[in-house]
């Protein structure tokens, strides 16, 4: 307790591994939600953007004092508009939830100011949205978190620890990798090249195109020669931001550690077979002696995956219907 165990999940018959619950979703999944963009200045003289999606037609004044908010976090170099995240805000809404999908910075499709980009340890941008939403009103907040944004989000609620806001009261991740190592480690295996190949090709063309307006800032060379994801965060990622090496950067950002000290009631929901994901990821030992962290470690789901066995690509996902079921369940 509280290791759940079995999961519910069970995933349409024609998706039969995880690579296919993995890549069809995201290929393939249309969603289209009528987000309304915020843009707000950080401490530094950078912004984030914040995009909107209510759950009627009142206007955002109304919505502050009257619903709750859920605040989603996309995963590592994803965004508003990525299928999980989306299909998840419009079930949110159909559910009367309003939802504040946040970008990090570089990720909402204008880059960012500063010579800083974010990290998946990073969670000083997350707090400011937060205290954001609470001057704005909402009183009663849930977070949700996708990938690395699950692990940001686990390590958000553990630095906190008892001093967490009032009005954060639970949260709900997927397919998190909070032993960052060992997930580096599942993503040099021959099967989960091609994930890691996309990933590192998508960073080191963006922080190509910013040393392209700021000149000898950044190590270009070692980052052109960066082969996959680790290289790349060894190169540029861990000097960047204050590490010494990728060993310490992971070590230090990884979630795993700060999961004890959360005080709210959370889900963790990662699947056994995600191809992201090391066996260090599925600590079921830890599992059982947390009171307020909850671990549901399907056989099933992919990574950011979760489709529904009756709904259809296109359809309501599990994942959805489980953070809504969680977030209503007295806990």
């Amino acid at each position: 307790m509280p290791l759940i165990a079995p999961s519910s999940y069970e995933p349409p018959a024609r998706l039969w591994n995880g690579h296919l619950q993995t890549i069809i979703p995201s290929l393939f999944r249309k969603v289209s939600v009528p987000y309304v963009r915020e843009r707000i200045d950080t401490p530094d003289d950078d912004f984030l953007d914040l995009d909107w999606a209510y759950s009627n037609d009142e206007s955002k004044a109304s919505h502050s004092s009257l619903k709750s908010l859920v605040i989603l976090t996309h995963g590592l170099e994803g965004s508003s508009t990525s299928p999980y995240l989306a299909g998840m805000v419009q079930h949110l809404t159909q559910q009367g939830f309003t939802c504040l999908a946040w970008h990090y910075r570089s990720c909402s499709g204008q880059m960012n100011r500063q010579q800083r980009f974010y990290h998946v340890g990073e969670t000083g941008d997350l707090d400011l949205v937060v205290q954001y939403a609470l001057a704005k009103g909402y009183q009663t907040i849930y977070l949700v978190g996708f990938s690395a944004g699950g692990n940001v989000t686990l390590k958000y609620l553990g630095e906190k620890g008892k001093a967490v806001q009032s009005a954060l009261k639970k949260a709900v991740v997927f397919s998190v990798p909070v032993d960052l190592m060992g997930s580096s480690r599942r993503l040099e295996q021959w099967d989960s090249l091609v994930y890691n190949y996309r990933f590192s090709r998508t960073l080191k063309r963006k922080v190509l195109e910013k040393a392209a307006v700021m000149p000898g800032v950044f190590p270009t060379e070692a980052i052109r020669k960066a082969r996959n994801v680790r290289e790349f965060d060894n190169s540029f990622t861990a000097p960047m931001n204050g590490f010494r090496d990728v060993t310490d950067y992971y070590t230090q950002s990884s979630s795993l550690p700060f999961i004890p000290a959360i005080t709210i009631p959370t889900l963790v929901v990662n699947a056994k077979n995600d191809p992201f994901l090391s066996p260090e990821c599925f600590p079921e030992a830890l599992a059982r002696e947390l009171p307020n962290v909850w671990m549901e470690f399907s056989a099933q789901g992919g990574h950011c995956g979760f489709p529904s066995r009756t709904g259809g690509i296109q359809g309501t996902y599990w994942s959805e219907e489980r953070t809504v079921a969680f977030f209503k369940a007295s806990v």
